[in-house]
């Protein structure tokens, strides 16, 4: 009987435990919540496997530094920024895949990522659909101007354009080789260089043009046919458009047949510091790069950057390059108009970013411009023994990058003006808004 009314009794006081424990449990639940409100996602859609992963590895280390030096700042509104890293492993749909995992799933207020235009193209059609945003790193043919991307990295008149420049006037070169890995950006870029050339007097048969697939290896016959090409009593030159891993080869095959850089100079579009590091440079020396930035480049931001960067990694011999200061400058341009306007919608940040500058790290500032792209500097640099780059031309200033090449006649009439215009390919003789891009 005891026992029966003792059970009773504590009938009531299991119920209070029972709902303490139920209060504490929601309580948790919720402060689990809140502290997942409280991360801003930033996502690294960038190869780490495959024929790219060479290039692309870098820009995801640079992107988790970046995200830790911001959050060593406080963060981005008082909340602390997550960095999603997923692995679309060079594979161009995977890159659409994995940005709607990033975008859907992952619930991500920006990606920074991509590295060949195929997987830029790859992508769009995600970032337009879930209204994303997606700041593009690397040197691309342009022919583009889209609302949710953000292009960090050279337009043709960035890169392309100045680089043909500088071998025709000051190394007098009169043939051209134009070799490309065979995809989207070398086969456009080569198209708008193609015709710059033609309107300079270059007559057609003073024009090669070869493509090798992603990762090609067997360079023997090619770079045999280059140097037959050259032979023809007028300099020659190669410009360069071959990416990824294919570069090894192709430089050590030059090297292999004694193509020196004073003979048949190679400039290159998409061979910076991370790619010489894996190479044996002396083949390579002479031969050039045309980009917006060198790590040997002297300026306050650039020696603290450089010095970071090698703390970060732990490693002294980690280098720099191009992509990697667009990040930098895209990064800082996006936290700048998340600041601004208080908030990570996509909308009021895409509104905002016109106009938002960042300093880049060879002692200028860069501007984002309405057609989505920015303002940067042109260097022509020299390889050294070291794997770095002696400046050897520079553009007197910055230069605006265009969205839409004047070489080309579908492109000529177009501009990209997301501010006033609210369009990406604006033809200025009809004044409509139509077409590709927009």
């Amino acid at each position: 009987m005891a026992t029966f009314i003792r059970t009773v009794a504590e009938r009531p006081m299991a119920r209070r435990w029972l709902a303490a424990t139920a209060g504490l449990a929601l309580s948790l639940a919720a402060t689990v919540a809140a502290k997942a409100q409280e991360t801003i996602k930033v996502g690294i859609l960038h190869s780490l496997s495959g024929t790219m992963a060479i290039s692309e590895t870098t820009l995801k280390d640079v992107m988790l530094m970046l995200i830790d030096e911001q959050n060593k700042k406080g963060g981005v509104l008082g909340k602390k920024l997550e960095a999603v890293v997923v692995d679309p492993a060079s594979n161009w749909p995977l890159f659409a895949e994995k940005a709607r995992e990033l975008i859907s799933k992952n619930k991500v207020s920006v990606v920074f990522g991509c590295w060949t235009s195929v997987s830029r193209k790859s992508v769009l059609p995600v970032f337009k659909e879930l209204n994303s945003i997606l700041f593009y790193p690397v040197q691309y043919e342009g022919e583009e101007s889209e609302r949710n991307v953000f292009y960090t990295g050279a337009a043709p008149n960035q890169q392309a354009i100045p680089a043909v420049d500088y071998l025709m006037k000051d190394e007098k070169v009169k043939r051209w080789v134009l070799a490309g890995t065979d995809y989207v950006y070398p086969r456009t870029t080569n198209k708008i260089l193609e015709a710059y050339l033609k309107s300079k007097g270059v007559k057609q048969e003073d024009i090669m043009i070869n493509y090798t697939p992603f990762g090609h290896s067997d360079w023997q016959t090619i770079v045999a046919d280059i140097k037959k090409f050259g032979s023809a009593g007028k300099k020659t030159a190669v410009v360069s458009t071959i990416n990824g891993d294919a570069n090894v080869p192709f430089y050590k095959e030059l090297g292999n047949q004694g193509v020196k850089a004073k003979d048949i100079p190679v400039v290159a579009f998409s061979v910076g510091e991370e790619e010489l590091a894996g190479i044996d440079t002396k083949p390579l020396l002479g031969h050039l790069a045309a980009w917006n930035y060198f790590e040997s480049i002297k300026s306050p931001g650039n020696s603290e950057f450089t010095k970071k960067w090698k703390a970060f990694t732990k490693n002294p011999k980690r280098v720099t390059n191009d992509p990697m200061e667009a990040h930098v400058i895209g990064f800082a341009m996006w936290v700048k108009a998340v600041e601004k306007v208080k908030s990570t919608d996509p909308d009021k940040v895409i509104a905002a970013l016109p106009g938002i500058e960042a300093p880049n790290l060879t002692g200028g500032t860069s501007k984002m411009l309405p057609n989505h792209h920015i303002t940067k500097p042109v260097f022509i640099g020299e390889v050294r023994a070291d794997g770095q780059f002696d400046v050897v031309w520079k553009t007197p200033g910055l230069v605006a990058g265009d969205a839409w090449s004047k070489e080309l006649d579908g492109s000529k009439d177009l501009i990209g003006d997301w501010v006033t215009l609210k369009c990406g390919n604006y033809n200025t003789k009809t004044k409509k808004c139509g077409g590709q891009g927009s």
